[in-house]
């Protein structure tokens, strides 16, 4: 428990350049104290002192959150998890928090390290299906930024689209932003609705990904088209993240998320998932520092690329790979 406090203050007060120090010491950790990861270690024959670099940590496949508590240290006797949305006969995955306290905390951080004080903003959220489960971690953080910021007007909307629209017109000459935050197919359900949408010179539409199985996917240059037509916006922005990540990535409108300092994404082989691709895109490997209760080495069933900047582009998903919130087309 020391450890966990300990390490999360840390992580508050991180830098870019203290990622892989930081990323060793936890690998070494949950090598040690994960009982799934360290079976996984085991079967791979992983030898520990071998791993200098975070290019040679080893990334647990995310498909081990549908059946396995994935906890490092002794689980609490009580233990609080998110999970993941999916359609009938779908295995879901549970992601064990240490504290629910720093997952807001942390998440709200992120949000203001790229866009400012979240008492800036009025904060919608237009979250059905994620609405109507419990256990949702996107739930959660928008429920904190409505709270944090501050606003009477900030609010979640179902499927009560006529009285989103009212908000908008309303909120759309005031001094503070409007921060629009969507799952996808309910974003596209306003736009296609026949509602008078304002033009707003305040507004950030962010989509979070998803169709959830109401609408067919879509390339995500298309999904943007549609939003930035509706809502008269020049762009789009994006939210990245999983029920298995407590970190989350933003786009501001170019397709590229800039990854925070808790998170760095590296590009494995297609075809073979130990190695690193020798080509500009692959599968999607994420380091979550902010995993420390749960696994921060992830092997996804994404596909990117990550620029010459840092930037990471998602491109899709592998073949056969289930869906999940933020599903997207191979483009």
């Amino acid at each position: 428990m020391n450890y966990f406090k300990s390490f999360s203050e840390r992580l508050l007060q991180m830098d870019f350049g203290d990622f892989q120090d930081r990323a060793l010491e936890l690998f070494e950790f949950q090598a040690r104290n994960n009982p799934i990861y360290k079976a996984y270690l085991d079967a791979r024959k992983i030898n520990l002192a071998s791993v200098t670099t975070i290019e040679e940590i080893p990334f647990l496949p995310i498909g081990f959150f549908k059946e396995h508590q994935v906890i490092s240290g002794r689980p609490k006797d009580s233990e609080e998890f998110y999970s993941s949305s999916g359609t009938t006969g779908m295995i879901t995955s549970r992601h064990y928090i240490w504290s629910e306290e720093f997952y807001l905390e942390h998440s709200l951080h992120l949000f203001e390290r790229e866009y400012g004080s979240i008492k800036d903003f009025h904060v919608l959220a237009l979250l059905p299906s994620y609405l109507e489960r419990k256990g949702s971690s996107l739930v959660r953080m928008a429920d904190y930024f409505i709270q944090e910021s501050g606003s009477a007007h900030s609010g979640f909307y179902l499927y009560n689209h006529q009285e989103l629209v009212e908000k908008l017109h309303f909120l759309k000459s005031g001094e503070r932003k409007v921060l629009l935050l969507g799952v996808t197919f309910g974003l596209l359900d306003l736009v296609e609705g026949g509602h008078e949408l304002p033009k707003m010179d305040n507004l950030i539409v962010m989509e979070t990904g998803g169709m959830k199985g109401r609408r067919k996917e879509m390339i995500r240059e298309e999904i943007h088209q549609l939003l930035k037509t509706g809502f008269g916006l020049d762009l789009i922005h994006s939210e990245y993240g999983m029920t298995e990540l407590m970190s989350q990535a933003y786009s501001k409108g170019d397709g590229k998320y800039n990854l925070p300092p808790t998170m760095r994404v590296l590009i494995r082989d297609v075809n073979d998932p130990f190695s690193w691709s020798n080509r500009s895109q692959g599968g999607v490997n994420i380091i979550d520092l902010a995993n420390f209760y749960s696994c921060a080495f992830l092997e996804t069933q994404d596909l990117g690329r990550i620029d010459s900047d840092g930037m990471l582009e998602v491109l899709g998903r592998f073949d056969n790979s289930e869906l999940r919130g933020c599903n997207l087309m191979l483009n």
